[in-house]
């Protein structure tokens, strides 16, 4: 089977070269730099070991790496989502299916305004893997994997054999979502760095400088943790009123295995797959500051946090904890 990955970050990278590594699909890119890329990729995982992945095709024209695709797999940031998939959409053959390698930032509601109707779509509502890259278009790190992937499929002929082989691309057991609202809204990325983030830097002014980059998960802190539980029960409260199964985005409480915002955050400055990972922050004379241009800026809090906020809105759920930590994220956007 012949897929296209687009985008070159931290994600695409280490999907790409997975994939590849696993001998049974065809992998190329649709990246705006291929020149920097190898012919083959090397992933280091968590028990030290290598994978490689050769690439078939690299490039930045989607009519030299789209057709004849099984599937399209974006692993971009919520940002250029929407000018991707125009950009592909006239390449796409009958049946190919587009999907987004998470769906927390807005994919389904973009790809069902700038597709052909019934295209088939498919979404993940957790990254597969925690990842980084080591040199681009060359190497990357594989840093953690889940126990399993849990994917919405629509207008998908033959879903659960389609769950079944993205299964076995990405060596994970999928469970196929009732809709796209269970992958679409997620209390991951686009409540957990907005908290952590609000707490390190909500009372920050215009020129005050620190001496060092704290660790964004190693020094977690109980006031993020409790502003990650508001905000849950917030998003809770509005999967209560969706079409969705029961459980289907498990509370935070439950999913990192904690009783409080004390033991959350314990939990959380725990996990060896988040360790080394620092706060976004900038050099400047004299020290360091926020860095408002971070993707953890400008994706999760207009991409991410917005749309659960909007989605809220419209069923009348209160969301007064999202609405003070939005508002500050906007505010330094």
């Amino acid at each position: 089977m012949r897929i296209c990955i687009c985008g070159g970050g931290n994600l695409g990278h280490v999907v790409a070269g997975f994939i590849a590594s696993q001998g049974t699909c065809e992998v190329n890119i649709l990246t705006r730099q291929p020149d920097r890329w190898a012919q083959t990729l090397t992933i280091d995982t968590p028990d030290g070991g290598t994978l490689c992945g050769r690439l078939a095709r690299v490039s930045s024209r989607p009519e030299d790496v789209i057709s004849g695709c099984r599937a399209v797999l974006l692993c971009l940031p919520g940002w250029s989502i929407g000018s991707t998939l125009s950009e592909i959409s006239l390449c796409l053959s009958g049946g190919t299916a587009v999907g987004s390698v998470v769906s927390s930032t807005g994919f389904y509601f973009e790809a069902r305004r700038l597709l052909p109707a019934g295209t088939p779509l498919f979404g993940f509502q957790r990254v597969p893997f925690i990842a980084r890259t080591t040199e681009y278009g060359h190497r990357a790190s594989l840093l953690g994997y889940k126990k399993q992937l849990v994917v919405g499929v629509e207008n998908m002929p033959e879903a659960d054999k389609f769950g079944l082989g993205v299964g076995r691309m990405l060596a994970t057991p999928v469970v196929l979502a009732k809709n796209m609202y269970e992958v679409s809204l997620s209390n991951s990325n686009p409540l957990l760095h907005p908290a952590r983030l609000y707490s390190l830097w909500h009372d920050w002014l215009e020129g005050r400088v620190y001496g060092r980059v704290p660790m964004f998960y190693e020094e977690w802190d109980d006031f993020a943790a409790e502003l990650y539980i508001g905000m849950d029960g917030e998003l809770q409260a509005l999967l209560g009123v969706l079409p969705v199964s029961k459980e289907c985005v498990p509370t935070v409480l439950d999913y990192y295995e904690s009783s409080d915002a004390a033991s959350l955050a314990a939990k959380l400055r725990s996990i060896e797959a988040f360790r080394g990972i620092p706060a976004p922050m900038k050099k400047v004379a004299g020290g360091y500051v926020p860095d408002f241009t971070s993707r953890y800026f400008t994706e999760d809090f207009p991409y991410g946090l917005a749309i659960v906020r909007r989605l809220a809105r419209e069923k009348g759920i209160p969301t007064p904890i999202m609405n003070k930590v939005y508002e500050w994220g906007k505010s330094k956007l």
